[in-house]
């Protein structure tokens, strides 16, 4: 469980990121992070992680204070960041040094999760590509069975191929007793990965909602043209009309559309969370 109460953060007391924001994160679901570039995504992960501290407020992650960065916590979280820095090791001298970090972790994975995503096992770390690169840490982080396991933009760095190999690779390893947090503005990489959904922006949380409840407030639909009277809350055109977001008031049943879930929510906040309180 990671519980946020009141957090404040900015690097400078006159420009917050994030203003009293208090969230619950429970077992048991890939949440995603969605949010613009500059919005504050990967600061909130390292929020989490310890690597920065809120200005007010606090931060709990299964019963730790993350600023503390003890060991014991330390073994239960592992954040995979979007620029990768590895050194000039080969994979094996790397999970030498670092394994022993992480009582979980299992060797059988970790080679297992390299062959699915196809990273050549030779050579130093450093002379592979960003993309191998990128694919060695999620490997890694993986076979680490961490109780918490976070992702700033994952799919960055990687090919089309690689992007399905990691939605395969990160559904088999997901169980009911973890917590997957994926930050990104890749929204269509991950579109029927998350289960979750939280939306911040200028510093306010949005939204916080599973895609069950989401598809029951909200209704995605392609409409020839949209009847006078429809509160739309994103509308979108296209060749086959218009795709629009608007309250479900009928109970239908539709897909939720993360990426056009995102544009209603930030350009009807107001509204956004009168629909969601309801």
């Amino acid at each position: 469980m990671i519980q946020i109460e009141n957090l404040s953060f900015g690097y400078s007391k006159k420009k917050l990121l994030y203003k009293d924001l208090s969230l619950s994160i429970a077992e048991g679901s890939i949440y995603g992070l969605l949010g613009k570039n500059g919005a504050g995504k990967s600061t909130f992960l390292k929020n989490l992680m310890g690597l920065l501290f809120p200005l007010n407020g606090s931060i709990t992650v299964n019963g730790y204070s993350p600023k503390k960065r003890l060991p014991s916590f330390l073994e239960t979280i592992y954040l995979i960041p979007e620029e990768v820095n590895v050194p000039p090791l080969t994979m094996k001298e790397y999970k030498k040094l670092f394994s022993p970090f992480y009582p979980n972790f299992n060797d059988e994975q970790f080679f297992d999760y390299l062959k699915q995503l196809e990273v050549n096992e030779e050579g130093k770390l450093n002379t592979l590509s960003f993309g191998q690169q990128k694919k060695f840490i999620i490997a890694f982080a993986f076979a680490c069975n961490t109780k918490v396991l976070l992702l700033d933009e994952p799919t960055n760095g990687l090919d089309i191929p690689s992007k399905i190999r990691f939605r395969k690779l990160i559904s088999s390893v997901f169980t009911e007793d973890k917590i997957i947090f994926i930050s990104t503005h890749q929204i269509r990489d991950l579109d029927n990965l998350i289960d979750h959904v939280i939306i911040v922006d200028n510093g306010d949380l949005l939204l916080n909602s599973s895609i069950e409840v989401i598809s029951e407030k909200l209704s995605f639909r392609t409409v020839i043209e949209v009847l006078d009277g429809t509160k739309v809350l994103y509308k979108e055109e296209s060749l086959k009309g218009a795709t629009i977001v608007v309250e479900n008031t009928e109970g239908e049943n539709s897909k939720v559309n993360l990426e056009h879930l995102f544009n209603a929510i930030t350009e009807n906040p107001e509204r956004a969370k009168l629909i969601f309180k309801a």
